[in-house]
């Protein structure tokens, strides 16, 4: 319910809703097909825009973005700008998995914290997260 303009017991108002979150690469099929099956998901459209529906009814699109340039992790001249958590209940049977669908380590050796970063195969870092 809104008063005066704001949503009660918000404090604020709410002036939009998160829609799609889109990651740009250089080939959306490529990506879309990694994370549907990171997610389980499954593959929809072909060509510059790609989406990938989870289970869950969520969905996670990827754009074509000709002279990509990866982030650099960690490194303040090409930040990663955003990154996903996804969470896991075993981080050993994740890492594998995400491994051989073309993920790349890069914060994994230390098997005592609950999350682990790792790039996507076009380079944008995700952690793994213990649930």
């Amino acid at each position: 319910m809104f008063v005066d303009g704001h949503h009660e017991g918000r404090g604020r108002q709410q002036l939009a809703e998160r829609g799609q979150v889109v990651l740009d690469c250089p080939d959306p099929r490529v990506l879309a097909g990694f994370y549907a099956e990171v997610l389980g998901g499954t593959v929809d459209g072909d060509g510059d825009w790609v989406d990938v529906k989870t289970p869950d009814g969520r969905s996670l699109a990827f754009q074509a973005a000709p002279g990509f340039v990866p982030p650099a992790w960690p490194a303040p001249e090409r930040s990663q700008q955003f990154h996903l958590d996804l969470t896991v209940a075993d981080l050993d049977v994740a890492e594998r998995g995400v491994l051989a669908l073309g993920a790349k380590p890069l914060d994994a050796e230390d098997r005592s914290r609950g999350w682990r970063v790792y790039a996507d195969p076009a380079g944008h870092p995700f952690c793994l997260c213990r649930c």
